[in-house]
């Protein structure tokens, strides 16, 4: 296995310096085949060259979604280089681990659908009952590694995502599909777009059901405390004469999710409206305390508005872009999650530990922006916004108090007790405004510099600058030196939690902060022949640790590199690979930060070998990822995982068959839990899973 690894990487690293003497193609032939992945509009705010753009940046495509076969957004982020998807024990969350950096609820990464967050602001992630993003409707997904708070603001920190879904353009009529596979999942959607009226218009509506895996957890944080009160041996948790231990491990995680998305985009002149829901149901992964509940489940739904105006040429030398967004998001469980089983904590339990803390949050945000041309050699981008974060409902039931003490009543609703919920309701004001010039100030020589300063009313104000020389040193040949500075804000549980037996808030925290340097080449021999090189480190500074109360404590630094290559063959096949690497240190310790991959290898293969045949081959190899420090279990093992697509094209007319097999060799993954979670076993990934699809176009 290590041999074939080596070969791999040899024949990525050949891949990159290779020149090809293939015959020639168009590159109008390359983009119908593979998709135009030349621009990107998420480094700037305004389309650019990849190449040129003042950042480290990929672009996927709905063809690259479609030629790999991913039906989920983390399939298709596993592709991008420096960014490993690993996951959370709750509901088996996806956790984006950008260049080393891994938390477990990963407020690091901001994540925009078609420009806008859908920051959660309890935990300021994506919510802890995400469920998943579809990929039907999504016509690409530009991604950022490294700071963005520059133009983006809170939380852009170590990565932005932006997922951007598609738009009357894009689809041009009527499409439906099916899907049905392994572990009972079950998908179908249809979609269209076209003229309604004077509007250009676009509707989806997909739904989806699976019963998820059944990887076995061995053992869990009930577990732990088994061991603990049958031998005494956990101070000062006494040991129970004839403790009978409750645990419910061996035995599987909850990996059920249901879930459904409607989504409509109408468009006229300069205005574009937008409307989305979702809702989720999922299982509770391996249980929201790391003790396995098989009958808990999560329950979200989200609700996003969204009105914009952009106009070029709106005066002399001005284009004037405005956005209107309202974000509202409710989290519960149903039926109430059981955080520890029956006879939990010596029979204090009977009927197990059961909590149910649910929340509503409504974010309303209104921004201005414009670029200014009339300089000469200038580009110039203003702007400003107002959001306002409301956590306007908190709910929560249980039968526990702060000490772990049976509440007498059993399961009471403890909902607006200070003494006794979770949080109470908060609000939070931000303000901002940001300037950037894109100045080419030679020939071949452009620095963009912007600066953003935004203002919090609970914890104060923070401002964050970037710099970007990029220098095109010949035709084919871009170099790129950046810095930047970026915040994360500290999360409404880290502020204001109250009566967590765990963690409590504290209203002095301040946001963490990292200051990031990266030099990056891009390389193009030939028309049919991409390459890119990025190195970068960062610092870390005030990381928010959970305590009673949380703190600002510690720093981290890493290092590393990402290289990539794509390769078009012939006009038939593609050749994709990138190699990360990366190397993260607690300053704390010295010791390794952990969790994250010090190195990932991705390749994958497109080949269309027949008219109206395609089929995919792609290979992921995750390995040397170290355990968080004082963790003392042994080091995660790596793993190499392969999928397959087979797709055929205009089938008894216009139907699109695919056959996806995913783990093909049914290896037995791991990605790592954290310490602070309790459990000893790690989280299995699925096996081999199969899957048919059926798409149409009226």
């Amino acid at each position: 296995m290590q041999t074939l690894k080596r070969k791999i990487l040899f024949a990525l690293l050949a891949l990159f310096w290779i020149g090809t003497a293939a015959a020639q193609t168009t590159e109008e032939d390359l983009a119908m085949a593979y998709g135009d992945k030349s621009m990107i509009s998420i480094a700037t705010g305004s389309a650019q060259p990849i190449s040129r753009a003042p950042a480290v940046t990929t672009v996927i495509t709905a063809h690259d979604i479609e030629a790999m076969g991913a039906t989920d957004l983390d399939q298709a982020l596993e592709s991008v280089p420096g960014l490993h998807v690993s996951m959370s024990n709750v509901g088996m969350q996806p956790i984006y681990e950008f260049r080393g950096i891994a938390t477990p609820h990963n407020p690091e990464v901001l994540v925009l659908v078609n420009g806008n967050p859908i920051t959660s602001v309890l935990w300021g992630n994506r919510g802890e009952v995400w469920g998943g993003m579809p990929l039907e409707n999504v016509a690409r997904i530009e991604v950022i590694r490294g700071p963005g708070s520059a133009l983006y603001g809170a939380d852009a920190f170590s990565g932005v995502i932006n997922v951007i879904t598609k738009t009357a353009d894009d689809l041009n009529g009527t499409e439906y599909g099916l899907r049905a596979g392994s572990f009972n999942s079950r998908d179908a959607w249809v979609q269209y777009g076209g003229q309604l009226g004077e509007f250009d218009s676009a509707f989806y509506l997909g739904a989806n059901n699976t019963d998820g895996q059944k990887g076995i957890i061995q053992q869990d944080a009930q577990s732990t405390f088994d061991a603990c009160f049958t031998t005494g041996a956990c101070p000062p948790l006494p040991a129970i004469p004839g403790y009978t231990p409750v645990s419910l491990a061996p035995g599987p995680v909850s990996d059920e999710h249901k879930g459904i998305d409607a989504r409509a985009d109408l468009s006229r002149n300069a205005w574009r409206l937008r409307a989305a829901y979702q809702q989720r149901d999922v299982g509770t992964g391996t249980g929201v305390a790391g003790s396995l509940d098989p009958n808990g489940r999560g329950h979200a739904s989200r609700l996003n508005l969204d009105m914009s105006y952009e106009q070029a040429n709106w005066a002399p030398n001005w284009d004037l872009s405005g956005d209107l967004n309202i974000y509202n998001v409710k989290e519960y469980g149903d039926p109430a999650y059981m955080l520890f089983p029956p006879g939990a904590f010596g029979g204090a339990y009977p009927n197990g530990m059961i909590g149910n803390p649910g929340h509503s949050e409504r974010h309303t945000h209104a921004s201005v922006s414009a670029f200014y041309s009339g300089f000469d050699q200038h580009r110039v981008r203003i702007g400003s916004g107002y959001r306002l974060e409301d956590m306007y409902d908190v709910r929560e039931t249980k039968n526990y108090d702060a000490a772990f003490n049976p509440l007498p009543g059993g399961l009471t609703d403890v909902s607006g007790n200070p003494a006794l919920v979770y949080m109470l309701p908060h609000t939070r004001n931000v303000s901002y405004a940001f300037v950037q010039d894109e100045w080419n100030f030679a020939r071949d020589w452009t620095l963009t510099a912007g600066v953003r300063h935004d203002h919090y009313s609970d914890f104060g104000g923070t401002t964050n600058p970037r710099l970007a020389l990029v220098w095109n040193a010949a035709y084919n040949v871009v170099v790129k030196a950046m810095h930047g500075t970026a915040f994360r804000a500290p999360s409404f549980a880290e502020l204001y939690a109250i009566n967590n037996p765990v963690a409590t808030g504290n209203p002095n925290l301040k946001p963490e902060t990292i200051t990031t340097d990266e030099l990056a080449f891009s390389w193009q021999p030939v028309a049919r022949l991409q390459n890119n090189l990025n190195f970068f480190r960062y610092r870390m500074s005030n990381i928010i640790i959970a305590a009673t109360p949380y703190q600002n404590t510690g720093d981290q630094v890493g290092r590393g590199l990402e290289l990539e290559s794509t390769l078009d063959a012939t006009s038939n096949l593609r050749l994709t690979g990138n190699y990360s690497l990366q190397h993260s240190i607690d300053q704390t310790t010295g010791l390794d930060a952990g969790m994250a991959p010090h190195r990932r290898l991705f390749v994958l293969a497109n080949w269309r070998f027949a008219p109206l045949w395609h089929v995919s081959a792609k290979a992921n190899y995750v390995a040397d990822r170290m355990r968080e420090p004082g963790d003392t279990r042994p080091k995660v093992p790596d793993y190499t995982l392969v999928d397959l697509n087979l797709r055929r094209e205009s089938f008894a007319g216009n139907w699109d068959i695919s056959a996806m097999v995913t783990n093909l060799f049914n290896r037995n993954a791991l990605e790592p839990t954290f310490q602070s979670v309790g459990m000893i076993s790690d989280l299995p990934l699925p096996g081999r899973a199969v899957y048919v699809q059926f798409q149409h176009k009226l």
